[in-house]
């Protein structure tokens, strides 16, 4: 189970990623723009999510993810850290909102990260 410094780990893995306390707590920024905090006594994340995708994601997985009421009119979504599988997950979590909150020429400069392929079909 990943805990609060695996969190710290990968997100600053993450090219042009800082860290900033905000609120009182852990925020991970790219270029300035936050996409990913440790709430909660540092036990979840909140992570950038397009809200169609959140509600699909709290819907199939209540136990994992969920939308604190502060934050249901942003794009955002929490996640327990308890209940994500691994650090391979976490990665693929982190690096979602990263792409999300990152400038494309980081995008661009990194195509690994970038933004994901249009469906084949």
């Amino acid at each position: 189970m990943p805990d609060a410094e695996d969190v710290r780990r990968i997100a600053l893995s993450l090219p042009d990623s800082t860290e900033k306390i905000a609120w009182s707590m852990p925020t991970f920024r790219v270029a300035g723009k936050m996409f990913a905090t440790l709430p909660e006594d540092e036990t979840s994340i909140a992570v950038r999510c397009p809200k169609e995708e959140r509600d699909e994601l709290v819907l199939a997985e209540p136990g994992k993810f969920w939308i604190a009421d502060h934050e249901a009119q942003f794009a955002w979504v929490r996640a327990r850290l308890s209940a994500i599988e691994d650090e391979a997950e976490l990665r693929d979590i982190l690096a979602d909102s990263w792409r999300q909150a990152a400038p494309s020429r980081l995008l661009e400069a990194y195509p690994a990260l970038g933004l994901p392929e249009a469906p084949r079909g």
